[in-house]
């Protein structure tokens, strides 16, 4: 009778389903690969992945918490630091006001 209408293709890209119109060479049709489910990973390598995951959280967080105890002790030597220099300088009275210097 005549030739197809249509051309059904495995696309080598993504290894989908592609329906191809013969007379426009357009695609009609993209049908994506099935996947498998978790990335085709087994029960135990996601529960190693997810162990993984969780220690490096933990140490993430423990850095956190040490950076935070060494920065209470530098912001409190700071703070005794400008306190001592509070002590030692004089006081010269206060400020003149920018009237008083005419």
């Amino acid at each position: 009778m005549g030739e197809p209408r249509n051309f059904s293709l495995r696309c080598p890209e993504c290894d989908g389903h592609l329906v191809i119109d013969s007379a426009t060479g357009e695609v009609l049709a993209h049908r994506p690969a099935k996947k498998p489910l978790a990335g085709g990973k087994d029960f135990d390598a996601l529960l190693e992945d997810l162990d993984k995951d969780k220690a490096e959280a933990e140490e993430v967080f423990e850095r956190e918490v040490a950076a935070m105890k060494d920065r209470d002790r530098l912001l409190e030597e700071k703070f005794q630091q400008a306190l001592k220099r509070a002590e030692e300088e004089t006081d010269d009275g206060p400020f003149p006001r920018p009237i008083d210097l005419d």
